[in-house]
């Protein structure tokens, strides 16, 4: 295949989490490329982009920039602001907000790798709503309403849809009406290493850990409040709007430690017991970067923790974690007694060799097939 002109669209760049390493894996495949977002916060993520030529929307200033969750009404604004700066032979779309809606010339082929359709339109509206004052509700929904109709209108800009699970497959396919192909996000392959591999057993490590963002969907208050019953060590590692309204609650037992770089990350991965994931995710990266050091997770049985957590019953030597039924104390408690009872019987170098599959390199494999298949090369 010749070289590609190629520009990649990503909602904005103003963490470096999942998606953002997404878009970092397909510019590994694409080093020339262009690169467009609504918001970019240079200081952030700027290291991660060097090399390649980053266009924003006339939304990014500071002020609108610090607000990006807040401002969502003005997003189709910001995509129509962004103007292609070159001739291209191919798009692609980084997408769980309105990036695919960017305009594009005549013939360029589109393709979209879908993290979600946007949860606050699509399913999910509700859950938003509850998380803020009962006097911005009616406003919020017709706003959404707003927002879910521009994307309708913009659904057609694609030529081809890649899904990162087969959860949001059937999102596309329900709320969209289109086919989509699944790659699953590339997990880095230096986390595969005998180095990074946990060597005690979950008996001799002394807490629990959360890892994440911390913001309502992903449900970090569940945890502080089973914690807070149970007494047991928490460790909560991230940053994001529900930390200043959850640290207050909790008890000495859990440490909230906010963001932190990833040696202190990887540091805490290693002495934990077990990661909780108690939020309904999309997909979850962070449940197979922490399950690449062996350690196993305890997980909410909805989403995509179904296609990354492996647990079956009187086989904990090949299961990789243990599912929780319903988000409530009781269900949750009652995984952590059964992971307490069982915890030495995971083997990490199982836990290991099963997140592999979700190596970077077969990332990249998969989605290439996807691009060619696309220009019918």
């Amino acid at each position: 295949m010749k070289q590609l002109r190629v520009a990649v669209i990503h909602y904005w760049f103003v963490t470096w989490r999942g998606g953002e390493k997404v878009v970092e894996s397909i510019l590994k495949m694409f080093p020339q490329a262009d690169v467009y977002t609504l918001f970019y916060d240079e200081s952030v993520c700027g290291p991660y982009l060097k090399g390649h030529k980053v266009f924003s929307s006339s939304l990014n200033t500071p002020f609108f920039r610090a607000r990006h969750h807040q401002v969502f009404p003005l997003y189709p604004w910001g995509v129509k602001s962004l103007k292609l700066q070159g001739e291209y032979d191919l798009i692609i779309s980084s997408e769980s907000g309105p990036a695919k809606g960017i305009v594009k010339p005549a013939g360029v082929p589109h393709l979209c790798y879908t993290h979600t359709p946007m949860r606050y339109c699509w399913g999910f509206t509700e859950e938003y709503l509850k998380s803020v004052p009962s006097f911005l509700r009616a406003p919020l929904r017709i706003a959404f309403e707003r927002l879910r109709r521009y994307d309708i209108s913009t659904i057609d800009n694609v030529d081809r849809y890649i899904a990162n699970s087969l959860n949001v497959q059937s999102r596309i396919e329900r709320f969209y009406h289109k086919p989509a192909s699944v790659v699953y996000p590339p997990i880095a392959l230096d986390l595969f290493s005998e180095a990074n591999l946990v060597k005690t057993r979950p008996s001799q490590r002394e807490y629990y850990l959360s890892f994440g963002a911390l913001t309502p969907y992903k449900n970090i208050g569940l945890l502080v409040e089973a914690f807070n019953a149970s007494g047991a060590k928490l460790v909560v590692i991230g940053q994001g709007s529900e930390l200043s309204s959850l640290r207050p609650k909790a008890n000495s037992n859990i440490e909230f430690m906010g963001q932190q770089e990833w040696p202190v990350v990887r540091e805490k991965i290693m002495g934990a017991k077990a990661l909780l994931f108690p939020g309904e995710e999309d997909f979850g990266m962070i449940p197979l970067e922490v399950m690449a050091h062996g350690v196993p997770v305890i997980a909410l049985k909805k989403g995509g923790a179904l296609e990354t957590v492996r647990s079956i019953e009187g086989r904990t030597a090949d299961s990789t974690g243990v599912f929780f039924a319903e988000a409530t104390v009781s269900s949750l408690q009652m995984a952590l007694d059964q992971f307490e009872v069982i915890q030495d019987e995971f083997n990490p170098q199982f836990i290991q060799s099963y997140a592999r599959q979700y190596g970077e390199d077969i990332f990249q494999a998969k989605f290439m097939k996807e691009v060619e298949a696309l220009l019918g090369s």
